[in-house]
């Protein structure tokens, strides 16, 4: 069995957070039945840290184990392919067994972005 660490960004905007949920539709459903689809069987990721319902992320860092072998750009490409248009997988790695997405991270960054104006921005 591989652990496949992978780098995703996702805009968060249709989704009621990262972490999976019985009642709503999350980031983590999404990305798990795309990399399923490639794997040929279920996957359960793991992430460095969870957003919150409409957050986006430009680097989430999650982990599953994988049953097959694949070449890590199969994973990315695959994954991506296989998911919604809002979710990228920008890339794939095979780590060690002892390497865990949360417990591993050596630092977080988060940034905050409010726009307080009565008009829509044309750039984002």
């Amino acid at each position: 069995m591989a652990r496949i660490a992978l780098g995703i960004e996702y805009d968060g905007g249709a989704y009621s957070g990262w972490q999976q949920q019985s009642h709503a539709r999350s980031v983590q459903d999404a990305l798990q039945e795309a990399l399923g689809a490639v794997a040929a069987h279920p996957v359960e990721l793991t992430a460095a840290g969870r957003t919150d319902a409409g957050v986006h992320a430009l680097m989430q860092v999650a982990h599953f184990d994988a049953e097959v072998s694949r070449p890590d750009r199969a994973w990315a490409l695959g994954g991506t392919a296989a998911a919604a248009d809002d979710i990228t997988v920008l890339w794939a790695r095979e780590v060690p067994d002892h390497f865990h997405a949360r417990h591993s991270a050596l630092s977080r960054t988060y940034v905050y972005r409010i726009l307080n104006r009565s008009l829509r921005p044309a750039l984002d």
